[in-house]
């Protein structure tokens, strides 16, 4: 009961409220900001405003101290917190970062040097002209690299021409050696404790911009993958030159779904997309599966080949355990079946060329008297069977039934004879299929 309790007060007591400095930093970042500004910007901004902000109460600590040993260079610090406070107001008003950046950069550049010349110089100011180096260090933060070194520049001449001339042309303040010392030691830790956040701030920005960097890339990556092989999308990233290849031995396959155009008439065009997709996607795994590679899709024809651009000596057993999978998963479908579409099927075997063409929305495609052939098989077959060229039958043969059709007219070819592709003869009930081929007709003229 004790531990449902105590659980139960967890789950239903008050949230816990956000933190002060939480709280102080969320409204600082709206001072000069800007509805239009962009992420980068109003980062930017919020940073400057907060060191900005925080150092100011050290400068009138600063001054407060020097006043109170009785040296009139403690007005300084007040000086730089008049600039700054004023700045600050200015950009609340106008909400022009370069005017704030800038107003900041040579205030803490020049009232702490001068400062340090009014003491009597580098030691005797317990180096208070350390405070300076924050001028080149947020130039290098909020500007570009090369104004951060002309600020570093600067902050090397102001600061040693300022000691020199406080060394030479002013004398030592009388403060006490304790005091010199002690300052020293703040001034250390405090410009020191500045500088480490904004070399953090850079550092985790760096860091920031380099995973967005490697997140675009990988984007880029997945989607040139989903264009190009891997093989051809890497030679593609290391080389300028045209990506042509001739390839003896390959498959190539083409499928069309009979009948689809008048259908896609009649249907919505978003029923007409999803349709395609769906079944697309499956050929797409299935081609993936059996280690072929998809080309391209044309309307509602969907074309792959084996053996390229990878060389397999199984290049047409790819092929037509592809087809036939392609083929079950059309007659398996619920939403093919319903509106009754059948796949047709066109194999062949050869040598083709393979590239890539074009600079914009490139393509890796083949050519060659191979892959026409095996357009027409497709064209010239019969709804839900797959036919395959003589080519094809060679290699397929002595593990696959296959029923030969005949002799057919073939449009660019003449007269071809072709055979249907029935299934891997391990496999009994693909077999029965083919037990009792077809007798060869002595002629077919199919097609155009």
């Amino acid at each position: 009961m004790t531990e449902e309790a105590t659980a139960s007060s967890f789950r239903n007591g008050p949230r816990p409220r956000v933190g002060w400095i939480a709280k102080g930093a969320a409204l600082l970042a709206r001072i000069g900001a800007d509805p239009e500004d962009d992420e980068e910007l109003r980062q930017k901004k919020a940073l400057l405003v907060l060191l900005a902000v925080l150092i100011l109460p050290v400068s009138l600590v600063w001054g407060s101290l020097y006043l109170g040993f009785g040296s009139p260079v403690g007005l300084v610090p007040y000086v730089y917190f008049a600039i700054s406070l004023g700045s600050l107001v200015v950009f609340a008003r106008t909400r022009n970062f370069h005017f704030l950046l800038v107003t900041q950069l040579l205030d803490i550049l020049f009232t702490t040097t001068a400062g340090q010349m009014l003491v009597g110089g580098f030691l005797p100011s317990g180096g208070v002209g350390l405070w300076g180096i924050l001028a080149p260090l947020g130039a290098l933060v909020f500007l570009e690299v090369r104004q951060a070194v002309r600020w570093f520049g600067a902050f090397l001449l102001v600061f040693l021409l300022l000691g020199l001339a406080g060394e030479v042309l002013f004398s030592d303040a009388d403060l006490p050696v304790g005091f010199t010392s002690t300052m020293l030691a703040l001034n250390i830790v405090g410009a020191g404790s500045i500088a480490f956040t904004l070399l953090a701030v850079f550092a985790r920005q760096r860091n920031a911009a380099l995973m967005a960097l490697r997140i675009e890339q990988e984007k880029s990556e997945i989607l040139l993958l989903n264009i190009l092989p891997r093989p051809i999308a890497e030679r593609l990233k290391a080389a300028t030159q045209t990506i042509a290849d001739h390839f003896d031995a390959t498959s190539i396959l083409f499928a069309d779904v009979v009948d689809f155009t008048p259908l896609s008439q009649r249907l919505p065009p978003v029923e007409v997309v999803g349709i395609l997709d769906q079944l697309f996607s499956h050929f797409d795994a299935l081609v993936e599966r059996h280690g072929l590679e998809k080309v391209k899709t044309i309307g509602d024809c969907y074309m792959a080949a084996a053996g390229v651009p990878n060389p397999h000596p199984d290049h047409a057993r790819k092929a037509a355990l592809l087809a036939l999978d392609m083929r079950d998963v059309v007659a398996t479908s619920a939403v093919v079946g319903r509106l009754g579409l059948e796949l047709r099927i066109g194999i062949n075997s050869g040598p083709v060329v393979a590239g890539v063409i074009g600079t914009k929305r490139f393509l890796y495609d083949l050519w060659g008297d191979a892959v026409n052939t095996a357009s027409r098989m497709e064209s010239h077959g019969t709804p839900g069977e797959i036919q395959i060229t003589r080519e094809t039958y060679e290699l397929l043969k002595d593990e696959f039934v296959c029923k030969p059709r005949g002799t057919i007219l073939v449009k660019g070819k003449g007269r071809m004879e072709t055979w249907y592709l029935v299934g891997p003869r391990s496999d009994d009930r693909r077999t029965e299929r083919g037990i009792e081929p077809e007798a060869p007709a002595a002629y077919h003229q199919d097609g155009e």
